[in-house]
């Protein structure tokens, strides 16, 4: 029951969003292009202002001397993860854009926005923690994952300047500046820092929100008849962090580490499968399928997986 609430509570308010999005495009009052609009407004300024908050706030020297431990979990979580992911998604589907979709759909789960709710409502004592942990996702991110599997590239393969400019992108870069400020203490003025929470605050509404309108416009019916998408989910919400379970009560390191590598598996997709690719003009209609199923079934399965892990790790 502890558990179960908070996600409820919390998918409630996910799923208001959506269906909001949903309605406004359905009753005209944003046209399908604004969809692209919303998009690169996410990616160019509600993105980067999330990772400048967090990263001024918390990349510190403090918290890294006393949290290395979970930043070492966070490199090595996502050393396991990143082949795992990339194997299983050539062999949910040919098509090799739904490729790079899957695998980062089974990389990244939405350990940011529903991770750290879910975080902060059970347990709240290791928040720092789980945030320190989840920072080289947050690199691998913006600095390979978006770029690499999410932003369309041109035909063939890529120059050095193409690839310098894939990683030179607002996110990666907000990375860099938010973890030299956090790194030395730089004094920021009040509206600063005001600017940069109220902005990141939109990041996860406005998110779901466009999650809405993605859904409005494609045809619900032929898209939930994929398989795969149904696939996938079952694959990120309980295959992956089952899995991780049995691994983890063999393995002797610290509760604290293992609850937060469950917490980043336990997530639903995240939603850059969509606001990334979307922002480009490319079809999303899949990952919106993605995204929907699993955070719908997340509901029941995240309760269900945090109970066996109570159960059989200590």
């Amino acid at each position: 029951m502890g558990v179960f609430l908070p996600t409820l509570n919390q998918m409630a308010f996910l799923m208001i969003l959506i269906i909001i999005g949903y309605i406004i495009v359905k009753l005209k009052v944003v046209q399908n292009e604004g969809t692209v609009l919303l998009s690169r407004l996410e990616n160019n300024v509600f993105v980067p202002a999330l990772i400048l908050n967090t990263f001024v706030n918390n990349f510190t020297p403090e918290t890294m001397n006393e949290a290395w431990k979970f930043f070492l979990g966070g490199i090595v979580f996502l050393t396991v993860i990143t082949p795992v992911a990339l194997i299983i998604a050539r062999f949910l589907t040919k098509d090799k854009y739904l490729q790079k979709i899957c695998a980062y759909g089974l990389m990244f789960s939405n350990f940011g926005f529903m991770g750290n709710a879910i975080v902060m409502a059970l347990f709240p004592d290791m928040f720092m923690n789980y945030i320190i942990f989840v920072l080289p996702l947050w690199f691998a991110i913006y600095g390979w994952a978006v770029p690499m599997l999410l932003i369309p590239s041109t035909e063939g393969k890529q120059t050095v300047k193409e690839t310098f400019k894939a990683f030179l992108n607002p996110m990666f870069v907000s990375i860099l500046i938010g973890a030299i400020l956090g790194l030395t203490k730089a004094p920021l003025p009040d509206f600063l820092l005001t600017s940069f929470s109220s902005l990141g605050d939109c990041m996860s509404p406005v998110a779901m929100i466009l999650t809405g309108m993605v859904i409005a416009t494609i045809n619900l019916k032929t898209t939930l008849k994929n398989i795969t998408i149904y696939i996938i989910s079952l694959i990120r919400l309980l295959f992956i962090p089952l899995t991780a379970i049995i691994i983890l009560i063999f393995i002797p390191i610290p509760y604290s580490i293992k609850l937060c590598v469950l917490c980043a598996l336990a997530m639903p997709l995240g939603l850059n499968i969509i606001v990334v690719p979307s922002a480009y003009g490319k079809d999303v209609s899949v990952a919106a399928g993605m995204t929907l199923i699993s955070h719908a079934l997340s509901c029941i399965t995240i309760p269900m997986i945090f109970t066996i892990f109570q159960l059989l790790i200590k």
